[in-house]
């Protein structure tokens, strides 16, 4: 099941207070895990984060 049938699924399944409760307990522990990485070192440059992005959109400019 893709992520966005799953969370069509929970749309649909769940009052829209208790969807809202699990969209922001989502969020608290992809922020967690953010943090973590930082905090052990797992981290790039932005230099080299935003040169891959730009060679990224640079190729996809060029498809048609």
């Amino acid at each position: 099941m893709s992520l966005r049938s799953r969370s069509l699924l929970m749309r649909e399944s769940l009052p829209p207070n208790q969807v809202r409760e699990a969209q922001l307990a989502a969020l608290d522990a992809a922020i967690a895990r953010g943090l973590n990485d930082a905090e052990s070192g797992r981290t790039k440059p932005s230099s080299d984060v935003f040169d891959r992005l730009e060679a990224s959109l640079v190729g996809e400019s060029g498809r048609t």
